[in-house]
């Protein structure tokens, strides 16, 4: 329990200290924003701050941060060490990073400002990286509501039939100006998230001794020995470190009215994510008792252990609370997963989205590749966890590299020594994690732990030896230190 509340006050402390840190690194301005220089009605729209905020939380987090947490409490209390810090050094710098660069090019996609800091070879992977995960996001966001309704639903309204609900609920979220349907519900939905952690943390503090929120540990907890590195920071990707947030900044960096306002709208939204996934991290495994009985209660569905957290801690209450929630949450994840992709691929194909039918030619095959996979989760036994592992690594794949771009950005415009470590650091972190992590799951290659671990550590300590190297470079040339 102390654990637990010492790491909210860290986090705390993080938004406050490193993220003033972030901001004067980056140094915003008074320069238009896109919201203000295009504001097309469509994508390019200006909010208050608050609105911003709350729809940014919403389509970073839905259920990423619930689910994974949940997963990744399996490894035990350690967890929070990387919710914690991994958000206020890695995922909230990240964030903020690519809403705030992507806002001084027009909010421009990550993988436009790819193409501009690390060359068009890197642009054209991100294309097509970042379309593929924004495919794999949207199809994880449709199976889990899809499945929960179809178990409180007759049995003609199956999982297939709900998918396709959600599927041209989809449709119209992507197609419509973003402040008629997303700017409209998305706040009222960002409030609900919020109202579920604090419920259920509530529920288990004030639970008179019935569950125990376990204390820090470094220990492994498990079940099955599954190393900490590199899977636990796969796993737990949006309550720490999230390349997906890199697809959805730039949409709010269209909206924001002043460059001003980031750090409370991207910074802030990251930690709060974080707030959210220590809460059902130490409500999975308080609830269950050990991360065995955690471990074996996944095995039905992350959607069902948060309907059984929620009611068992709170009742019927709980109950409509989780049914909400994990309805609603995940949907607004995935229809802004693919409204990104839509984004993107207009950028790559010159298409002007202010002309409906472009937008859907763009967004009907997008659709229809997302309701092939969903199809598959569906009928597939392990569908959604096949379909979550490669989420999850393209995730964090994706982070690695929005990092990297960060720190091009940093560099070239003078941000030395300091300022440029404060992306290059999490950067080299990442890619260690993401390579090794395909080098060695059997999803990946399946490689001998020890070499994977030597793989994977040697690519980022190259990289940042790379990077190392250039910063020197180019203070030696006599330009500005940051």
């Amino acid at each position: 329990m102390i654990s637990l509340l010492i790491s909210f006050c860290v986090l705390v402390i993080g938004y406050f200290v490193y993220g003033k840190i972030t901001e004067k690194i980056f140094a915003p301005d008074d320069r238009k924003t896109p919201a203000i220089a295009i504001n097309d009605g469509v994508d390019c729209v200006p909010m208050k701050r608050w609105k911003a905020f709350l729809i940014q939380l919403l389509n970073i987090a839905g259920t990423g941060p619930i689910f994974g947490a949940l997963m990744g409490a399996v490894f035990g209390p350690v967890v929070f060490l990387w919710i914690v810090f991994g958000s206020i050094l890695g995922g909230a710098v990240h964030d903020y990073m690519s809403g705030m660069i992507s806002s001084r090019h027009n909010g421009a996609s990550i993988a436009e400002l790819s193409g501009l800091y690390l060359g068009k070879v890197a642009k054209w992977i991100m294309r097509i990286f970042s379309v593929i995960l924004l495919v794999l996001c949207g199809t994880v966001f449709v199976t889990s509501p899809a499945e929960l309704l179809s178990n409180l639903t007759p049995g003609w309204m199956n999982g297939t039939f709900w998918a396709v609900v959600v599927l041209i609920y989809y449709l119209a979220a992507t197609l419509l100006p973003i402040d008629k349907l997303i700017g409209k519900l998305y706040p009222a939905f960002g409030v609900l998230l919020i109202i579920m952690a604090v419920a259920v943390i509530g529920g288990i503090i004030f639970s008179g001794g019935k569950y125990t929120i376990p204390e820090l540990s470094l220990s492994n907890l498990h079940p099955v020995g599954t190393p900490i590195w590199p899977y636990m920071f796969i796993t737990v990707a949006c309550g720490a470190v999230s390349g997906f947030h890199a697809t959805q900044s730039p949409m709010i960096a269209k909206c924001i009215r002043s460059e001003k306002e980031g750090r409370s709208i991207f910074y802030g939204a990251m930690i709060s994510e974080s707030v959210i996934a220590l809460v059902w991290a130490a409500a999975g495994v308080a609830f269950y008792g050990t991360t065995e009985l955690l471990n074996e209660a996944l095995k039905s569905g992350a959607s069902n252990v948060v309907y059984d957290i929620s009611t068992g801690v709170l009742g019927g209450f709980g109950g409509a609370l989780a049914v909400a929630g994990v309805i609603i949450c995940p949907i607004t994840s995935g229809d802004t997963a693919f409204r990104s992709a839509r984004l993107i691929l207009a950028e790559t194909f010159k298409l002007d989205q202010k002309n409906i039918r472009n937008r859907l030619v763009i967004t009907i095959p997008l659709l229809v590749i997302g309701g092939l996979l969903t199809w598959f989760a569906i009928v597939n036994d392990n569908g959604f966890q096949i379909v979550w592992r490669y989420f999850s690594w393209s995730n964090q794949t994706l982070a690695m590299i929005a990092l990297w771009v960060a720190t091009a950005y940093l560099l070239k415009k003078g941000k030395y020594r300091f300022g440029s470590l404060l992306t290059s650091l999490p950067a080299s972190f990442m890619t260690a994690v993401s390579i090794t992590y395909i080098l060695m799951a059997k999803e990946g290659f399946g490689m001998e732990q020890t070499v994977a671990y030597l793989s994977g550590g040697s690519v980022g300590a190259i990289l940042l030896a790379v990077y190392l190297i250039k910063l020197f470079a180019n203070s030696k040339s006599g330009l500005k230190f940051g």
